[in-house]
């Protein structure tokens, strides 16, 4: 069963068929967040999500892009206003991508100001190899009441995930990231009512395939394993989640 699961990052335009992709997702009533890599994409993610009940779009930067494509954040300061959500976004300080550290960070920072003016917002953020750092930026400049903080695949050190957790941020876990080691012991010391659901698909994969959001029901069996939990308890905690993060019913 897959209805009221929770896929809230993965890139459902990066796949061969964006609108199937979509349509996908809804049909199964997994609640879908869908990023964005440039703000070019934006327009076509944002039209093709808008009918959805159950899918929404994520007005994005990656880092990882940020090298050729930082004059697009006018672009993003143009769109912001667009959408209560915002991903792909934050630092990558791995070596292919360090060269360019300095300027994702101006970029990041003017997404963190964009957000701020902007008000209630929810932002889902890349932090390779550069917590500190991006703890550090939105510790200055989005404070908690004018957004809030969705870390996905969370790869900090211990204490910058018990920072992360004192500022009120969310994390957000797939299949790949909890079958390590590490991410074993990071799903199991958090708090569970900061833990969210993710497939980061089409980047990940299950059966040599690339994930799609309802191959998030085996992220939800394996919190539940690694936390001594059912399946159907996680799932209805992780919607939860959810609900107190975007502030719905």
């Amino acid at each position: 069963m897959t209805k009221g699961l929770v896929d809230f990052h993965c890139h459902l335009d990066l796949y061969p068929d964006f609108a199937e992709a979509v349509s996908k997702a809804e049909a199964a009533g997994i609640y879908t967040l869908t990023v964005t890599t440039t703000p070019q994409a934006w327009p076509r993610n944002r039209d093709l999500t808008k009918p959805s009940r159950y899918v929404r779009a994520a007005l994005g930067l990656h880092p990882q892009l940020v090298a050729e494509r930082a004059d697009e954040i006018s672009l993003f300061e143009k769109y912001v206003g667009d959408t209560r959500y915002i991903g792909e976004v934050g630092l990558d300080a791995s070596p292919r991508f360090y060269h360019s550290i300095d300027l994702q960070k101006q970029v990041f920072e003017r997404v963190l100001r964009c957000c701020a003016e902007a008000g209630n917002k929810i932002l889902t953020i890349h932090s390779v190899r550069s917590a500190k750092a991006v703890l550090d930026m939105i510790e200055h400049t989005l404070s908690p009441d004018r957004g809030k903080i969705v870390l996905h695949w969370f790869t900090g050190s211990a204490a910058e995930a018990r920072r992360a957790t004192a500022m009120g941020c969310y994390f957000s876990v797939n299949a790949t990231m909890a079958a390590s080691e590490r991410g074993k012991a990071l799903v199991e010391s958090l708090p569970f009512g900061r833990l969210l659901t993710e497939t980061d698909g089409p980047f990940t994969k299950i059966d040599g395939r690339p994930t799609q959001p309802s191959d998030v029901s085996t992220t939800v069996d394996l919190i539940a394993k690694i936390r001594g939990q059912n399946s159907v308890e996680v799932a209805m905690g992780i919607q939860e989640n959810l609900r107190q993060l975007v502030g719905t019913p």
